[in-house]
């Protein structure tokens, strides 16, 4: 195999929870260039099925919950059952409620944990029943910088992203030789982020976050992403890959005179 094939994916069946807009689409969309055929799943069908009809030939699209196990587990089946095969799986899909940790309610509380962790959960379980009778597959959820490092209003969307790697270090360890992994992003132009995008103030102290003094386009994470599911990755599994410009990498923005 050349070191092009490598990151190819021809052959491969994804499937890409999340697929109708921000990192799950890019994800999509890159995999079907890379060769695979793919199954665009996100709660709203419509937006999937625009996305898989973008992805081109052999491209399909099917609405469903991440919150539902059953239903997880079912469209995951019947798609082994149409396509012979399962070779890659990702979960996108997350919420945040931004509020301080006395202000948050029970509702909010389940909400987010509802969505980031049981659903990116019944997502690495449907898809690891699948590809350990097979004895092949990747899969990768998306957990975030703040797995590591927190800020006000941040405290259960941090909890599940951190929950989040704990999950795909255990599965790893579980669902071996199939490889599981997580890509965490920093902050990233998506639907999620419009929030902050829609504020100059807080949008530019978030560019100034990073080494790259940037926000990440969905493209910058759906590759790192695509490499991890890809033979190039076939010795990478239980790990966590931090595509953040580097957030988490300094302590502070100050830079000392004469430096």
């Amino acid at each position: 195999m050349t070191d092009a094939a490598l990151y190819r994916l021809d052959g491969k069946v994804a499937a890409v929870a999340g697929a109708g807009s921000g990192i799950g689409e890019a994800v999509a969309l890159g995999a079907a260039r890379l060769g695979a055929r793919v199954c665009c799943f996100d709660l709203d069908e419509k937006r999937a099925r625009a996305v898989a009809e973008r992805a081109g030939a052999g491209a399909e699209a099917a609405a469903m919950d991440i919150r539902d196990g059953a239903a997880v587990a079912a469209a995951f089946d019947a798609l082994r059952q149409r396509a012979g095969r399962l070779d890659v799986a990702v979960c996108t899909p997350a919420i945040n409620v931004r509020k301080p940790l006395l202000a948050y309610t029970e509702e909010d509380f389940e909400r987010v944990m509802s969505l980031n962790v049981r659903g990116s959960f019944n997502v690495l379980r449907a898809a690891g029943r699948i590809m350990t009778t097979a004895g092949r597959g990747s899969i990768v959820l998306l957990s975030s910088i703040r797995s590591q490092v927190v800020e006000p209003g941040q405290s259960v969307y941090a909890a599940t992203k951190a929950a989040i790697v704990q999950l795909v270090r255990t599965a790893a360890a579980e669902f071996a030789p199939v490889r599981v992994n997580a890509v965490a992003p920093g902050v990233v132009d998506t639907p999620l982020t419009a929030p902050i995008k829609a504020n100059p103030q807080w949008y530019e102290a978030y560019a100034a976050k990073s080494i790259l003094k940037r926000w990440a386009t969905p493209d910058e994470i759906a590759a790192p992403t695509l490499f991890l599911v890809s033979e190039a990755a076939s010795y990478v599994t239980g790990t966590v890959l931090f595509v953040d410009g580097g957030w988490t990498a300094i302590d502070g923005r100050f830079q000392p005179p004469g430096m």
